[in-house]
């Protein structure tokens, strides 16, 4: 777990603090409201993106508490009383939590994650939260678009020295893994959620020896079982692949074992990869993987296999582990209802640029799919609101409002599930392999083709009942004429 060495409930904006300590001292800890957060926008221009991170969210809920050095550094910030510095010693959250699964399939502007809370209590955990679903959705999407473009190949994450710290790191590495990767070369992040791991040389292994055939022959033979040797040190076709296949011939095959693969990390991959496999195949070595490396993306990878490459495997590093063409996923926490009386009264954002007004007040949130089990659109409802989708059901499209449509002959299934109730975890975290399978199970049986291909992809419909439409309409004309 995350939080085995150190405390991270301070990894917060300092605004956090400071709006927390103003509601203490108006006696406003303990009204209740509810955040939404979602997103705008799909990295990428892709057609979806996936929700990854919750469990990091939930270890940092369970561990929410101020250590007194912690107060210390608060107090000396001159800005907060004794009196809220105490409250702060004894927080823990004690309010409910709901989120769509970790690996779902998620569309811009609908709420993946809602909490409702107590004031104080929902103010300090935003910025983790954040920061949590910002990373993981961002590299695990980024992960599924280059896995899609392999084509079937594998993948493994080998950005490790690429990312931006040591957490983005592991983090990173989990994310890769709920996308689509098959394994990591970060150790920790292996140690910590049961990621497969690999890793073969570096070129200081094969510059270190005298020879670059003797490098091979030192790493083959303490590692005969595993032996993929980086072949492009020095000269790929001329020494590298022609001392490997010495290698397969002289010191494997007498011990009874095989070459498992050879590894490119420079120049034209496609060229060298096809001459590699002919070199490979014509000494019988027709079982040796080729593995490739060297700043890919899916849009390299794409080309690369559309110029004939003969890969087996992709290493990427640097571009999956900072999402190098897109690295903001721009998730927002906006507060959508406060309770007043017993009674959640919704509230909105009003903003000059349209796609940054919120839906009000607390919601349902439904995929839609047709008789075939594919995911149609995504439905907004109010929390109150019964839903029989075994009749034709009228729904507004908030584009064309004016459109008269209907759901008939559908299913639903309401996408939120509980995590948290009354500060108490109620959620039973699935495996990450449970998380990876459950991203592949919808990509495969419920995602339309069309909204996962890299350019231009169909548009996901997300629609809203006719009465939280109208409730957001009232909203704004309320707000317009005060």
């Amino acid at each position: 777990m995350q939080h085995n060495e150190r405390n991270l409930s301070m990894v917060m904006d300092f605004y956090e603090m400071t709006m927390s300590n103003g509601y203490f001292n108006d006696q406003n800890q303990n009204a209740k409201v509810a955040f939404d957060i979602f997103y705008r926008k799909n990295p990428d221009k892709a057609g979806f993106s996936i929700f990854a991170g919750l469990e990091q969210i939930i270890e940092y809920i369970m561990n929410l508490h101020f250590e007194e050095d912690d107060i210390s550094y608060l107090r000396e910030q001159k800005l907060f009383s004794e009196e809220f510095l105490a409250y702060l010693k004894e927080i823990s959250f004690q309010g409910d939590l709901y989120a769509f699964p970790e690996g779902t399939i998620m569309y811009p502007n609908e709420p993946i994650l809602t909490v409702i809370a107590p004031l104080i209590d929902a103010q300090l955990i935003e910025t983790a939260i954040l920061l949590e679903i910002n990373h993981q959705s961002l590299i695990a999407t980024k992960t599924r678009r280059i896995v899609k473009a392999a084509k079937g190949r594998t993948v493994s994450d080998f950005g490790a020295r690429r990312a931006h710290n040591m957490d983005a790191a592991v983090y990173g590495a989990r994310a890769a893994y709920i996308g689509g990767a098959i394994g990591t070369a970060t150790v920790l992040a292996g140690k910590m959620f049961d990621i497969p791991i690999s890793g073969t040389m570096a070129h200081s292994w094969v510059m270190y020896f005298k020879d670059e055939y003797t490098a091979f022959r030192k790493y083959a033979q303490t590692y005969p079982d595993a032996t993929v040797l980086l072949v492009d040190t020095y000269d790929v076709l001329e020494s590298g692949v022609p001392n490997a296949i010495r290698i397969a011939k002289d010191i494997l095959e007498p011990m009874g074992k095989r070459l498992k693969g050879i590894r490119l990390d420079s120049g034209d991959l496609a060229y060298l990869s096809k001459r590699a496999r002919t070199m490979l195949d014509q000494a019988g070595l027709h079982d040796c993987k080729i593995v490739v490396s060297n700043s890919l993306d899916e849009y390299t990878i794409t080309s690369i296999l559309d110029q004939g490459g003969c890969i087996d495997s992709f290493g990427v590093g640097e571009r999956l582990i900072t999402s190098k063409s897109e690295p903001v996923f721009g998730a927002v926490y906006k507060i959508v209802a406060v309770e007043e009386k017993g009674v959640f009264q919704p509230r909105i954002k009003i903003s000059e640029n349209t796609e940054k007004i919120t839906n009000p007040g607390l919601k349902k949130v439904y995929r839609i799919y047709d008789q075939e089990g594919n995911a149609i659109a995504d439905l907004l409802a109010k929390a109150d609101q019964t839903l029989d989708f075994s009749k034709s059901l009228r729904y507004v499209d908030p584009v064309k409002p004016w459109k008269n449509r209907f759901f008939e002959n559908c299913t639903a299934k309401e996408l939120q599930i509980p995590i948290f109730k009354n500060g108490k975890l109620v959620y039973e975290k699935p495996s990450i392999n449970e998380i990876a399978a459950y991203v592949r199970q919808q990509l495969e049986n419920e995602i339309w083709e069309e909204e996962q291909r890299f350019e231009n992809p169909h548009n996901h419909y997300m629609d809203m009942t006719p009465e939280l439409y109208e409730e957001k309409m009232n909203l704004l004309y309320e707000a317009r004429i005060e």
